[in-house]
């Protein structure tokens, strides 16, 4: 894994507009969303307000007073797992979608307009793995990244790297750069140069559950402390604290089972 470039501003805060491609928001989908504030509110300090009025959206978490992810509650007649979910930026997301179609891909929702955020889709690459895309409005920025209890990367768990990076590539012009700091098995995004996101050729036994999917990590100042907390709270360990090129990790999940990961920055 390959941190992203650190926030433009001392807050944490991002460019007012992504780059097309760029990861600009997550949102998480669950059963009840009582109990998701609730767990992530001690885990990451994280405030809640309510959403813009779409479909499905509950809340809106915010750190520190900044808008930081979303939180929908899936229908209970959807037998659909907890699930956090990306979402890349796009300048077209209707062109985008169009591409996904004709690169074998799945549109879920959308693309449709919210309440004053802009254009989103949520779909699917050929493998199953869940993502949105965002094309938000000149005013509005990507939410609070790069600072403990927000997002700071992003990942795609998959079958294998060649089919899911030509994928990406084709939708956003990432170029695919596999390092030898990140292992055999992971290549990543790059936009300009900079990284933007992994991919990381899992085996089928850690795929069995849920099968593909991207996973998105949060900062922590200390592993050890917060995923005390987390089992705590009702949350489980399923990778365990390990050390990486770019801090310690652990990939774990919510009460609900929505799967998410937790590094420490080395700083």
């Amino acid at each position: 894994m390959t941190k992203a470039p650190e926030p433009a501003g001392p807050d944490g805060r991002a460019p007012t507009r992504c780059a097309p491609g760029t990861p600009c928001w997550v949102s998480l989908t669950t059963h009840d969303l009582t109990t998701a504030q609730t767990f992530y509110a001690a885990l990451f300090g994280w405030e809640f307000r309510p959403g813009p009025r779409r479909p499905g959206l509950g809340a809106r978490a915010l750190l520190d007073g900044h808008e930081v992810a979303d939180i929908g509650h899936l229908p209970p007649v959807e037998r659909l797992p907890a699930a956090w979910t990306p979402h890349l930026a796009s300048d077209d997301v209707d062109l985008t979608a169009e591409t996904v179609r004709l690169r074998c891909g799945t549109i879920g929702v959308g693309p449709l307009d919210t309440d004053g955020s802009g254009r989103l889709m949520i779909g699917s690459d050929p493998s199953g793995a869940v993502f949105g895309v965002r094309q938000t409005s000149a005013h509005l920025d990507r939410g609070i990244t790069g600072v403990p209890g927000a997002p700071v990367w992003n990942e795609l768990v998959t079958w294998e790297t060649e089919g899911a990076v030509a994928f990406y590539e084709a939708l956003f012009g990432y170029k695919g750069k596999a390092t030898s700091a990140d292992g055999p098995d992971r290549v990543t995004l790059h936009l300009d140069g900079h990284p933007v996101a992994g991919v990381h050729q899992a085996d089928r036994a850690l795929l069995r559950d849920r099968g593909p999917h991207w996973l998105t990590y949060f900062q922590v100042t200390d592993l050890s402390d917060a995923l005390e907390r987390l089992t705590g709270l009702g949350g489980r360990v399923l990778t365990p604290a390990h050390d990486t090129p770019h801090g310690r990790a652990a990939t774990v999940t919510d009460p609900d089972g929505a799967r998410f990961a937790l590094i420490q920055d080395p700083r």
